[in-house]
């Protein structure tokens, strides 16, 4: 069986199936692509490969592996328990993507396990869909729920060593990273501290003086908020291909740039621009600027990630940003979207460019200050304490 290295990452109420409102404990989106290839011969092989298709090593989970043509054409996790009727919402995605065959994986023990797996092989069931195999892995053991041959299957669960498999050895040089879990993985996007954050909260504190003072200062506040988004515009474009080109923004570059994305026009220049490689920048912004500023970023970072197919990091994107604004619109209508279980295609070559924008958005007006001024005055909260 071929599973797609990256295939689709997670899927349910947060990035997979996702029929609720999104929630980080219960479950993680699809990811969508074509990429290279593991091999997988055996149920270690299953198990090896699976946190490397997920991105971290799963426990009291469900994920299900959706195959066609022997390829991995989506991934989804849930955590464990759910309510019943949580997969419902994954018939959709099998006839999406023209899914022929089910990989089923359960952690932990079987009172939490075998009611999902159950779910899982009905599923199957109702949408005609074969399953190649349903495991249950739990304290270094695995159990088949399609193998009733004692000398191969014993009811005591088969011992397994993921070492002895070689597809972490596969998948690592495919460039794969299996973090110890999903917390690690939401690490990846966890704010800065230490002397970076007070250096980006000293450069952040000099944006907002310096933006204070210009508009005190203005005569005339179209041309002042002419200049703001024409220079928030320039700021985009420069700061992405500094991060193409391997660099990094300062602080006093990442704090101004921060300021700038609070003005729609400017952060959706870089909506209208996006491209897989632009995520290393919004990543890096997401950890770096001040919690008031990370929405914006964190919400391109999500639509990055969403664009390659890896709803795991657009979910655990989303989730920053709506932990910091939970009305942020943007974010919003992007986890709608991921809960949806819409695919990334549905963007590509869609997105406006910046001449519709302008003309969508019409003249420049003052009042495209407002979001950014109404952030001037709140305070973020010390990571560091």
């Amino acid at each position: 069986m071929d599973a797609s290295d990256r295939a689709v990452r997670e899927g349910a109420s947060d990035r997979g199936a996702e029929e609720d409102a999104w929630d980080s404990d219960t479950s993680d989106p699809f990811k969508f692509s074509a990429e290279p290839c593991l091999t997988l011969t055996s149920p270690t092989d299953i198990l090896a490969a699976v946190p490397y298709l997920v991105g971290f090593h799963p426990t009291t989970s469900l994920v299900v592996v959706g195959l066609a043509d022997g390829r991995a054409k989506m991934v989804a996790r849930w955590g464990l328990p759910f309510p019943p009727g949580t997969l419902n919402a994954m018939a959709a995605i099998i006839d999406r993507e023209a899914i022929t065959d089910l990989v089923i994986v359960g952690y932990g023990p079987g009172d939490l396990v075998t009611p999902a797996v159950d779910e899982a092989r009905n599923l199957a069931v109702a949408t005609g869909v074969h399953v190649g195999e349903a495991l249950r892995a739990h304290e270094g053991r695995y159990w088949s729920y399609i193998c009733d041959v004692p000398t191969c299957c014993p009811a005591e669960g088969t011992p397994f060593d993921l070492t002895t498999s070689p597809i972490a050895a596969q998948a690592t040089v495919h460039g794969l990273v299996a973090l110890p879990n999903r917390e690690a993985l939401e690490r990846t996007v966890a704010p800065v501290t230490g002397p970076e954050r007070m250096a980006m909260r000293k450069a952040t504190s000099k944006a907002i003086t310096a933006f204070r003072a210009g508009l005190m200062a203005a005569t005339d506040l179209d041309t002042f908020t002419r200049d703001f988004v024409a220079d928030g515009l320039a700021r985009v474009r420069s700061a992405l291909e500094i991060h193409t080109g391997g660099g990094r923004l300062s602080d006093e570059e990442a704090a101004k740039l921060g300021l700038a994305l609070a003005v729609m026009r400017v952060r959706d220049e870089a909506w209208t621009l996006m491209h897989d490689s632009h995520a290393s920048l919004w990543k890096d912004l997401t950890c770096r600027l001040e919690p008031r500023f990370v929405p914006p970023a964190a919400t391109l970072l999500a639509m990055a990630a969403w664009h390659t197919g890896d709803s795991v990091q657009a979910t655990i994107a989303l989730e920053r940003a709506l932990t910091t604004d939970p009305g942020y619109s943007m974010a919003n209508l992007l986890m709608h979207a991921l809960q949806n279980l819409l695919s990334p295609s549905v963007l590509r070559n869609r997105l406006p460019t910046p001449e519709e924008l302008d003309a969508a958005m019409g003249p420049v007006s003052p009042a495209w200050l407002l979001p950014l001024i109404n952030l001037l005055d709140e305070e973020d909260l010390d990571p560091t304490e």
